[in-house]
């Protein structure tokens, strides 16, 4: 176990979470922000994509009362885990991403504890001094929550993501500890 939080446990990935990580991969709802709609997954696609790689990206299911219900990625920001250099590697920077893919848990609030749960543990544990995320400049739920959880906007990034077919401009957003 990562960490447990009132009702949120963050696990490792399991072997046999890779029927989950299908499921919802598979999601039109899930894809409209993760990975795009006209690319869901299958087991082949998940196995390459989330198994036996030796990227620095720790990876792990969200548990919520019990109940798998979503994905959370953390790694620390260098050359090899990100495209984002704005950051010296004197300071200890954390990078985050993370979907719920279970729909019907959507909009309870259960976003805004994984993420505030998250950069607890990365400050705590990692010793993290900023912990940064990159999403799409239209995915305005999810950047609620983040600002809700105390991300502050940085900058446009733009054409970041190549998302359903074009390039996507993306806030990179941070949670910055001395702040």
């Amino acid at each position: 176990m990562i960490f447990e939080k009132e009702n949120i446990m963050v696990r490792p990935l399991q072997e046999n979470d890779n029927y989950l990580l299908v499921r919802w991969l598979s999601n039109p709802a899930v894809l409209e922000f993760y990975e795009g709609r006209d690319k869901p997954f299958d087991l082949e696609k998940v196995n390459k994509d989330f198994y036996n790689r030796h990227d620095g990206v720790d990876r792990c299911i969200v548990v919520y009362e019990v109940i798998a219900i979503g994905y959370i990625q953390f790694y620390q920001v260098n050359n090899k885990t990100s495209t984002i250099h704005d950051y010296s590697q004197e300071e200890i920077t954390y990078g985050m991403d993370q979907f719920i893919g279970e729909p019907e848990y959507w909009n309870k609030g259960i976003g805004t504890l994984l993420v505030l749960s998250m950069v607890d543990y990365l400050l705590e544990k990692k010793q993290a001094h900023r912990v940064i995320m990159d999403p799409q400049r239209t995915n305005l739920r999810a950047i609620r929550c983040y600002e809700k959880c105390g991300f502050k906007k940085i900058r446009v990034l733009p054409k970041h993501e190549f998302h359903e077919g074009e390039l996507r401009d993306c806030w990179l957003i941070e949670f910055n500890r001395s702040i």
